[in-house]
Protein backbone atom coordinates (compact mmCIF):
# COMPACT_ATOMS: atom_id res chain seq x y z
CA UNK A 1 0.00 0.00 0.00
CA UNK A 2 2.51 2.24 0.85
CA UNK A 3 4.87 1.95 -2.70
CA UNK A 4 1.34 3.62 -3.58
CA UNK A 5 1.28 6.50 -0.98
CA UNK A 6 5.05 7.28 -1.67
CA UNK A 7 4.58 7.57 -5.78
CA UNK A 8 1.68 9.63 -5.56
CA UNK A 9 2.95 11.66 -2.34
CA UNK A 10 5.97 12.10 -4.78
CA UNK A 11 3.58 13.30 -7.96
CA UNK A 12 2.19 15.67 -5.21
CA UNK A 13 5.80 16.72 -3.80
CA UNK A 14 6.67 18.09 -7.57
CA UNK A 15 3.56 19.96 -8.66
CA UNK A 16 3.90 22.05 -5.31
CA UNK A 17 1.71 20.78 -3.01
CA UNK A 18 3.70 19.40 -0.17
CA UNK A 19 7.12 20.39 1.44
CA UNK A 20 9.40 17.84 1.22
CA UNK A 21 9.40 16.51 4.76
CA UNK A 22 6.19 14.92 4.51
CA UNK A 23 7.91 12.07 2.30
CA UNK A 24 9.22 11.13 5.52
CA UNK A 25 6.20 10.75 7.19
CA UNK A 26 5.39 8.15 4.50
CA UNK A 27 8.58 6.00 5.11
CA UNK A 28 8.38 6.47 8.78
CA UNK A 29 4.72 5.07 8.13
CA UNK A 30 5.97 2.23 6.21
CA UNK A 31 8.57 1.17 8.55
CA UNK A 32 5.91 1.15 11.39
CA UNK A 33 4.25 -1.65 9.44
CA UNK A 34 3.14 -4.75 11.44
CA UNK A 35 2.69 -6.68 8.47
CA UNK A 36 4.49 -10.25 8.32
CA UNK A 37 3.57 -12.27 5.58
CA UNK A 38 5.08 -15.39 6.74
CA UNK A 39 2.75 -15.26 10.12
CA UNK A 40 -0.02 -17.10 10.62
CA UNK A 41 -2.62 -15.57 12.98
CA UNK A 42 -0.48 -12.58 14.03
CA UNK A 43 -1.65 -9.29 13.95
CA UNK A 44 -1.04 -7.67 10.17
CA UNK A 45 -2.11 -4.09 9.93
CA UNK A 46 -0.49 -0.92 8.46
CA UNK A 47 0.38 2.08 10.42
CA UNK A 48 -2.11 5.02 9.71
CA UNK A 49 -1.86 8.52 10.23
CA UNK A 50 -4.58 8.99 12.81
CA UNK A 51 -6.51 12.16 12.16
CA UNK A 52 -9.75 11.44 13.68
CA UNK A 53 -11.31 12.13 17.01
CA UNK A 54 -9.22 9.75 18.61
CA UNK A 55 -7.67 7.56 19.18
CA UNK A 56 -4.30 9.78 18.12
CA UNK A 57 -1.16 8.27 16.97
CA UNK A 58 1.24 7.62 20.18
CA UNK A 59 4.90 8.83 21.14
CA UNK A 60 7.50 5.83 20.69
CA UNK A 61 8.27 6.36 24.39
CA UNK A 62 4.58 5.63 25.27
CA UNK A 63 4.56 2.38 23.12
CA UNK A 64 7.94 2.04 25.23
CA UNK A 65 6.57 2.08 28.22
CA UNK A 66 3.86 -0.35 27.75
CA UNK A 67 6.33 -2.86 27.08
CA UNK A 68 7.65 -2.52 30.48
CA UNK A 69 7.68 -5.34 32.64
CA UNK A 70 3.92 -6.27 34.50
CA UNK A 71 3.94 -5.63 38.39
CA UNK A 72 1.29 -6.73 40.95
CA UNK A 73 -1.67 -4.11 41.74
CA UNK A 74 0.43 -3.87 45.53
CA UNK A 75 3.54 -3.83 44.36
CA UNK A 76 5.76 -1.12 45.99
CA UNK A 77 7.06 -0.46 42.29
CA UNK A 78 4.22 -0.34 41.40
CA UNK A 79 2.36 1.94 43.89
CA UNK A 80 4.99 4.43 43.54
CA UNK A 81 4.03 4.49 40.17
CA UNK A 82 0.22 5.38 41.15
CA UNK A 83 1.41 7.87 43.23
CA UNK A 84 3.65 9.65 39.90
CA UNK A 85 0.78 9.41 37.61
CA UNK A 86 -1.15 11.21 40.87
CA UNK A 87 1.13 13.90 40.83
CA UNK A 88 1.12 14.18 37.06
CA UNK A 89 -2.48 14.32 36.46
CA UNK A 90 -2.17 17.35 39.02
CA UNK A 91 -0.05 19.14 37.29
CA UNK A 92 -1.97 18.63 33.89
CA UNK A 93 -5.43 19.49 35.17
CA UNK A 94 -3.93 22.41 37.07
CA UNK A 95 -4.80 21.19 40.60
CA UNK A 96 -4.65 20.96 44.13
CA UNK A 97 -6.96 18.11 44.48
CA UNK A 98 -5.23 14.85 46.00
CA UNK A 99 -7.93 12.31 44.69
CA UNK A 100 -6.74 12.54 40.85
CA UNK A 101 -6.40 9.50 39.41
CA UNK A 102 -6.90 7.27 36.61
CA UNK A 103 -10.02 4.68 36.14
CA UNK A 104 -10.61 1.25 34.00
CA UNK A 105 -11.89 1.76 31.05
CA UNK A 106 -12.25 4.55 28.38
CA UNK A 107 -13.62 8.06 28.78
CA UNK A 108 -17.29 7.07 29.21
CA UNK A 109 -15.77 4.98 32.57
CA UNK A 110 -15.07 8.32 34.29
CA UNK A 111 -18.16 9.99 32.74
CA UNK A 112 -20.34 7.34 34.20
CA UNK A 113 -18.13 7.58 37.35
CA UNK A 114 -18.47 11.06 37.56
CA UNK A 115 -22.08 11.27 37.62
CA UNK A 116 -22.90 7.74 39.13
CA UNK A 117 -21.29 8.10 42.40
CA UNK A 118 -23.13 11.90 43.00
CA UNK A 119 -26.60 11.19 41.44
CA UNK A 120 -29.31 9.46 43.75
CA UNK A 121 -32.51 8.39 42.82
CA UNK A 122 -34.46 11.76 42.67
CA UNK A 123 -31.84 14.10 41.93
CA UNK A 124 -32.08 16.83 39.75
CA UNK A 125 -29.00 17.66 37.68
CA UNK A 126 -28.72 20.61 35.14
CA UNK A 127 -27.13 18.91 31.73
CA UNK A 128 -26.08 21.33 28.78
CA UNK A 129 -26.18 19.91 25.63
CA UNK A 130 -25.05 21.26 22.98
CA UNK A 131 -24.20 17.91 21.10
CA UNK A 132 -23.86 13.83 21.23
CA UNK A 133 -22.19 13.96 24.33
CA UNK A 134 -24.21 16.21 26.63
CA UNK A 135 -26.84 14.40 25.15
CA UNK A 136 -25.12 11.27 26.30
CA UNK A 137 -24.60 12.53 29.88
CA UNK A 138 -27.92 13.54 30.52
CA UNK A 139 -29.64 9.59 29.39
CA UNK A 140 -26.58 8.22 31.80
CA UNK A 141 -27.73 10.79 34.57
CA UNK A 142 -31.14 9.47 33.91
CA UNK A 143 -30.19 5.63 33.98
CA UNK A 144 -28.97 6.45 38.09
CA UNK A 145 -32.69 7.25 38.75
CA UNK A 146 -31.67 11.39 38.07
CA UNK A 147 -33.46 14.10 36.59
CA UNK A 148 -31.79 15.52 33.75
CA UNK A 149 -32.52 19.29 33.30
CA UNK A 150 -31.34 19.86 29.73
CA UNK A 151 -29.78 23.42 29.05
CA UNK A 152 -30.29 22.21 24.76
CA UNK A 153 -28.46 24.96 22.26
CA UNK A 154 -27.96 23.69 18.54
CA UNK A 155 -25.00 21.82 17.17
CA UNK A 156 -21.93 24.43 16.66
CA UNK A 157 -23.22 26.85 19.03
CA UNK A 158 -22.56 27.16 23.18
CA UNK A 159 -24.10 27.28 26.26
CA UNK A 160 -24.46 31.05 27.93
CA UNK A 161 -23.97 31.42 31.69
CA UNK A 162 -27.33 32.89 31.92
CA UNK A 163 -29.08 30.02 30.57
CA UNK A 164 -27.60 27.92 33.21
CA UNK A 165 -29.20 30.95 35.73
CA UNK A 166 -32.66 30.46 34.11
CA UNK A 167 -32.31 26.59 35.07
CA UNK A 168 -30.92 26.98 38.24
CA UNK A 169 -33.77 29.44 39.31
CA UNK A 170 -36.41 26.97 37.70
CA UNK A 171 -34.82 24.13 39.64
CA UNK A 172 -33.08 25.13 42.94
CA UNK A 173 -32.97 21.81 44.17
CA UNK A 174 -30.56 20.23 41.53
CA UNK A 175 -27.21 18.54 43.00
CA UNK A 176 -24.93 19.47 40.29
CA UNK A 177 -24.69 21.50 36.66
CA UNK A 178 -22.76 19.31 34.43
CA UNK A 179 -21.35 20.57 30.62
CA UNK A 180 -19.10 19.34 28.03
CA UNK A 181 -15.84 21.50 27.62
CA UNK A 182 -15.15 20.17 24.11
CA UNK A 183 -17.88 18.81 21.87
CA UNK A 184 -16.26 16.11 19.83
CA UNK A 185 -19.05 15.58 18.05
CA UNK A 186 -19.35 19.13 16.78
CA UNK A 187 -15.70 20.98 17.55
CA UNK A 188 -17.02 23.51 19.63
CA UNK A 189 -14.98 24.88 23.03
CA UNK A 190 -17.81 25.35 25.61
CA UNK A 191 -16.81 28.39 27.73
CA UNK A 192 -16.28 27.39 31.28
CA UNK A 193 -15.40 30.50 33.93
CA UNK A 194 -18.85 32.25 33.80
CA UNK A 195 -20.33 29.17 34.83
CA UNK A 196 -18.20 27.87 37.02
CA UNK A 197 -18.34 31.30 39.30
CA UNK A 198 -22.72 30.78 38.71
CA UNK A 199 -22.93 27.41 39.82
CA UNK A 200 -20.29 28.17 42.78
CA UNK A 201 -22.24 31.13 44.28
CA UNK A 202 -25.39 28.41 43.86
CA UNK A 203 -23.46 25.96 45.82
CA UNK A 204 -23.92 23.46 43.25
CA UNK A 205 -21.57 20.94 42.12
CA UNK A 206 -19.81 21.82 38.55
CA UNK A 207 -19.08 19.04 36.63
CA UNK A 208 -16.99 19.20 33.35
CA UNK A 209 -15.98 16.38 30.68
CA UNK A 210 -12.64 17.50 29.03
CA UNK A 211 -12.31 14.04 27.12
CA UNK A 212 -11.34 15.85 24.03
CA UNK A 213 -9.77 18.99 25.23
CA UNK A 214 -7.47 17.83 28.11
CA UNK A 215 -3.79 18.39 27.29
CA UNK A 216 -4.76 20.00 24.24
CA UNK A 217 -6.46 23.61 25.96
CA UNK A 218 -5.88 25.56 28.76
CA UNK A 219 -8.38 24.38 31.62
CA UNK A 220 -7.80 24.92 35.45
CA UNK A 221 -9.68 22.66 36.81
CA UNK A 222 -9.10 25.13 40.35
CA UNK A 223 -9.34 28.36 38.55
CA UNK A 224 -12.57 27.95 36.97
CA UNK A 225 -14.19 26.32 39.99
CA UNK A 226 -14.43 22.91 38.41
CA UNK A 227 -15.71 20.44 41.43
CA UNK A 228 -15.48 17.35 39.26
CA UNK A 229 -13.28 16.78 35.96
CA UNK A 230 -12.64 13.87 33.91
CA UNK A 231 -10.92 12.79 30.34
CA UNK A 232 -9.82 9.99 28.29
CA UNK A 233 -6.20 9.16 27.61
CA UNK A 234 -6.46 8.14 23.66
CA UNK A 235 -7.00 12.39 22.63
CA UNK A 236 -4.87 15.02 23.30
CA UNK A 237 -3.07 13.13 26.60
CA UNK A 238 -1.43 11.51 24.03
CA UNK A 239 -2.11 7.82 25.98
CA UNK A 240 -3.59 4.85 24.62
CA UNK A 241 -7.44 4.20 24.95
CA UNK A 242 -8.67 1.84 27.53
CA UNK A 243 -7.82 4.05 30.22
CA UNK A 244 -9.44 7.35 31.90
CA UNK A 245 -8.62 10.08 34.79
CA UNK A 246 -10.40 11.68 36.85
CA UNK A 247 -10.22 14.71 39.52
CA UNK A 248 -12.14 15.19 42.03
CA UNK A 249 -11.95 18.03 45.02
CA UNK A 250 -13.22 17.89 48.72
CA UNK A 251 -16.74 19.48 48.22
CA UNK A 252 -17.45 16.78 45.37
CA UNK A 253 -16.59 14.38 47.67
CA UNK A 254 -17.93 15.27 51.01
CA UNK A 255 -21.32 15.09 48.47
CA UNK A 256 -20.65 11.55 47.68
CA UNK A 257 -19.54 10.45 51.07
CA UNK A 258 -22.54 11.87 52.64
CA UNK A 259 -25.19 9.79 50.24
CA UNK A 260 -27.90 7.66 51.56
CA UNK A 261 -27.64 4.76 49.82
CA UNK A 262 -24.07 3.24 48.67
CA UNK A 263 -23.19 4.16 45.23
CA UNK A 264 -25.14 2.02 42.45
CA UNK A 265 -22.12 0.44 40.76
CA UNK A 266 -19.58 -1.26 42.54
CA UNK A 267 -16.77 -1.43 40.10
CA UNK A 268 -16.93 2.86 39.66
CA UNK A 269 -17.32 3.38 43.52
CA UNK A 270 -15.05 6.22 44.02
CA UNK A 271 -15.49 5.66 47.40
CA UNK A 272 -13.70 2.01 47.69
CA UNK A 273 -11.15 2.58 44.86
CA UNK A 274 -10.09 6.04 46.71
CA UNK A 275 -9.01 3.66 49.41
CA UNK A 276 -6.96 1.44 46.98
CA UNK A 277 -5.37 5.10 45.78
CA UNK A 278 -4.56 6.84 48.42
CA UNK A 279 -5.12 5.55 52.16
CA UNK A 280 -5.60 1.67 52.89
CA UNK A 281 -3.57 0.79 49.52
CA UNK A 282 -6.35 -1.78 49.63
CA UNK A 283 -7.21 -3.97 46.41
CA UNK A 284 -10.68 -2.95 44.54
CA UNK A 285 -9.55 -4.55 40.93
CA UNK A 286 -6.22 -5.25 39.30
CA UNK A 287 -5.39 -2.10 37.61
CA UNK A 288 -4.76 -2.29 34.20
CA UNK A 289 -0.40 -2.05 34.76
CA UNK A 290 0.28 -1.92 31.24
CA UNK A 291 -2.38 1.33 30.11
CA UNK A 292 -0.91 2.80 33.61
CA UNK A 293 2.68 3.11 32.98
CA UNK A 294 1.68 4.07 28.85
CA UNK A 295 -0.51 7.18 30.52
CA UNK A 296 2.25 8.12 32.90
CA UNK A 297 4.74 8.42 29.85
CA UNK A 298 2.12 10.66 28.21
CA UNK A 299 1.63 12.88 31.15
CA UNK A 300 6.06 13.24 31.31
CA UNK A 301 5.81 13.65 27.72
CA UNK A 302 2.89 16.60 28.60
CA UNK A 303 4.95 17.79 31.13
CA UNK A 304 8.30 18.13 29.96
CA UNK A 305 6.79 19.93 27.08
CA UNK A 306 5.26 22.21 29.22
CA UNK A 307 1.16 22.79 29.41
CA UNK A 308 1.29 26.68 27.68
CA UNK A 309 3.32 24.99 24.90
CA UNK A 310 1.52 22.30 24.46
CA UNK A 311 -1.83 24.55 24.41
CA UNK A 312 0.33 26.56 21.40
CA UNK A 313 1.35 23.80 19.74
CA UNK A 314 -2.68 22.74 19.22
CA UNK A 315 -3.96 26.31 18.27
CA UNK A 316 -1.30 26.64 16.06
CA UNK A 317 -1.90 23.58 13.99
CA UNK A 318 -5.52 23.54 14.12
CA UNK A 319 -5.51 27.19 13.09
CA UNK A 320 -3.44 25.95 9.89
CA UNK A 321 -5.47 23.42 9.28
CA UNK A 322 -8.86 25.72 9.54
CA UNK A 323 -6.77 27.93 6.69
CA UNK A 324 -5.97 25.14 4.59
CA UNK A 325 -9.37 24.03 4.34
CA UNK A 326 -10.66 27.25 3.92
CA UNK A 327 -8.11 27.70 0.57
CA UNK A 328 -9.57 24.29 -0.27
CA UNK A 329 -13.33 26.09 -0.84
CA UNK A 330 -14.33 24.19 2.16
CA UNK A 331 -16.66 25.74 5.06
CA UNK A 332 -15.80 25.37 8.52
CA UNK A 333 -18.69 24.65 11.15
CA UNK A 334 -19.69 26.14 13.92
CA UNK A 335 -19.33 29.20 15.94
CA UNK A 336 -16.28 30.86 14.68
CA UNK A 337 -15.75 32.46 18.35
CA UNK A 338 -15.88 28.82 19.93
CA UNK A 339 -14.38 26.47 17.42
CA UNK A 340 -11.77 23.54 18.92
CA UNK A 341 -8.14 23.94 18.26
CA UNK A 342 -7.70 20.07 18.11
CA UNK A 343 -10.88 19.10 16.26
CA UNK A 344 -12.28 20.36 13.25
CA UNK A 345 -15.76 19.83 11.61
CA UNK A 346 -15.84 20.95 8.34
CA UNK A 347 -18.81 20.31 5.80
CA UNK A 348 -18.43 17.76 3.12
CA UNK A 349 -19.07 19.70 -0.38
CA UNK A 350 -22.38 19.09 -2.38
CA UNK A 351 -21.68 16.74 -4.66
CA UNK A 352 -18.87 14.87 -2.99
CA UNK A 353 -19.37 11.48 -1.74
CA UNK A 354 -18.39 11.28 1.99
CA UNK A 355 -17.42 8.04 2.10
CA UNK A 356 -15.24 7.35 -1.13
CA UNK A 357 -13.50 10.81 0.01
CA UNK A 358 -12.41 8.95 3.86
CA UNK A 359 -11.84 5.70 1.73
CA UNK A 360 -9.24 7.13 -0.62
CA UNK A 361 -7.27 8.87 2.44
CA UNK A 362 -7.00 5.57 4.11
CA UNK A 363 -6.27 3.50 1.37
CA UNK A 364 -4.32 5.65 -0.84
CA UNK A 365 -2.37 7.74 1.95
CA UNK A 366 -3.21 5.56 5.04
CA UNK A 367 -4.98 9.10 6.49
CA UNK A 368 -7.79 8.60 9.20
CA UNK A 369 -10.67 11.32 9.30
CA UNK A 370 -13.83 10.63 10.61
CA UNK A 371 -17.56 11.74 9.67
CA UNK A 372 -20.18 13.51 11.33
CA UNK A 373 -22.89 11.78 12.99
CA UNK A 374 -26.23 13.11 14.72
CA UNK A 375 -27.30 15.93 12.30
CA UNK A 376 -23.89 16.13 10.56
CA UNK A 377 -24.30 12.73 9.47
CA UNK A 378 -22.88 12.84 5.75
CA UNK A 379 -22.82 16.10 5.53
CA UNK A 380 -19.70 16.92 7.50
CA UNK A 381 -16.29 15.74 8.30
CA UNK A 382 -14.33 15.67 11.74
CA UNK A 383 -10.82 16.28 11.82
CA UNK A 384 -8.47 15.73 14.87
CA UNK A 385 -5.34 17.06 15.77
CA UNK A 386 -4.57 15.42 18.91
CA UNK A 387 -1.46 14.94 21.28
CA UNK A 388 0.76 13.45 19.03
CA UNK A 389 -1.00 13.30 16.19
CA UNK A 390 -0.92 17.19 16.03
CA UNK A 391 1.96 18.54 14.20
CA UNK A 392 2.73 20.86 10.84
CA UNK A 393 3.64 18.20 8.81
CA UNK A 394 0.43 15.77 9.59
CA UNK A 395 -1.69 19.50 8.55
CA UNK A 396 0.50 20.00 4.96
CA UNK A 397 -0.20 16.15 4.27
CA UNK A 398 -3.79 16.26 5.03
CA UNK A 399 -4.41 19.36 3.01
CA UNK A 400 -1.78 17.79 0.24
CA UNK A 401 -4.14 14.63 0.03
CA UNK A 402 -7.05 16.19 -0.02
CA UNK A 403 -6.19 18.57 -2.58
CA UNK A 404 -5.35 15.92 -4.98
CA UNK A 405 -8.85 13.87 -4.23
CA UNK A 406 -11.32 17.12 -4.14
Amino acid sequence: MFVRVRNRYRNLREAGHASKITTLLVRSLADMSTTNDGSTGELRHDARVLLGPGPSNLHPRVFRAMASPILGYLDPEFLAVMDNTMALLRHLFQTENELSITLPGTGMSAMEAAVCNVVEPGDEVVVGVHGFFGQRMAEIVERHGGTAVRVEVGFGQVIRADQIEVALDAHPDAKMVAVVHGETSAGIRQPLKDIGKLVREREKLFLVDTVCSLGGAHIPVDEYLIDICYSGGQKCIGGPAGISCITLNDRAMAVIDSRSRPVDTWYLDLTLIRKYWLSDRGYHHTAPGSLIYALHEALRLVQEEGLQERFARHQKCGDLLKAGLTQLGLELFGDPENRLPMLTCVMIPDGVDDAAVRGRLLQDYGIEIVGGFGPLKGKAWRIGLMGYSCSERNVHYLIAALREIL
